[in-house]
């Protein structure tokens, strides 16, 4: 599994991207690689679970969402879990 954790600006670039970026997530949920995603409560930021098989695979959903890329999205940390409890 992978984690991916955004923190987010105040650019309204980020709202206006976030309808796609949401389908693209339930589409990524139904597919079985993204087990869980949501914003913190304060929206600073959110934080994305993956289930895919490999640092490739996780780079490339990353690459294919724009969203990740759209003004007031920062990637702030990515890196691979090791869950114990599921």
């Amino acid at each position: 599994m992978f984690i991916l954790e955004l923190s987010f600006g105040d650019e309204p670039d980020r709202l206006a991207a976030r309808p796609a970026h949401r389908e693209r997530l339930q589409a990524l949920h139904q597919e079985g690689r993204l087990v869980m995603a949501g914003p913190y409560a304060d929206d600073s930021g959110a934080l994305l679970i993956f289930d895919v098989p490999d640092a490739e695979a996780f780079a490339a959903v990353v690459a294919e969402d724009p969203y990740y890329r759209t003004p007031g999205v920062t990637i702030a940390n990515q890196r691979e879990w090791s869950p114990i409890v599921r």
